[in-house]
């Protein structure tokens, strides 16, 4: 089980647009599974640096054995505090994540985990691009309602143009019978 993670990320984009996507990332097509965000305590050091502590409220399904010990909205949410520490003189930010409730009795494992920091920074790069003007990347669950939109369309006029040619063989047959009366 994953007690610790580190993981760094260069992002290749100003300071200004990361530090600002930073505290706009949520929500975000990647990240639907946070469900708040709330700023616990702010504050700036002689030293110029910027403290925060950030509470989020996330889904996170449980293992089934310890869904049948807690009520469903226990079951289902996990609450995580985000210390941030945030340097504009050396242009660097560091976060510290960590869940608050669950904590002793269960650990998740590293793919889990990996699997949400993977989507925390899909999420984060989708609103640098929305910052920088740029059409941010389609989620995959965009790209197949777009083709299914599209599918329905097709098949719609496809519909559309077999009962027009239809009818049109029909008046045609008809045309051609009383022809022969």
């Amino acid at each position: 089980m994953v007690k610790y993670f580190l993981g760094q990320s260069v992002l290749r984009s100003s300071w200004d647009q990361v530090f600002a996507a930073f505290w706009q990332r949520y929500p975000n097509p990647y990240s639907k599974h946070v469900l708040t965000e709330d700023i616990v305590h702010r504050e700036v050091t002689p030293d110029q640096k910027l403290l925060s502590r950030r509470l989020l409220t996330k889904t996170n399904r449980m293992p089934r054995w310890a869904e049948r010990l807690f009520p469903a909205n226990v079951a289902h949410s996990v609450y995580v505090l985000e210390d941030s520490i945030v340097d504009p003189q050396n242009q660097t930010m560091t976060t510290f994540t960590w869940n608050i409730n669950h904590a002793r009795l269960m650990e998740f494992g590293l793919a889990r985990f990996k699997s949400n920091v993977t989507k925390t920074m899909k999420g984060f790069e989708y609103i640098l691009a929305k910052l920088q003007g740029e059409a941010p990347s389609k989620t995959l669950v965009e790209t197949a309602k777009e083709a299914k939109e599209k599918a329905k369309e097709t098949a719609l006029a496809a519909t559309e143009k077999a009962k027009d040619l239809a009818s049109k063989a029909a008046t045609k047959k008809q045309q051609q019978q009383q022809q022969f009366v």
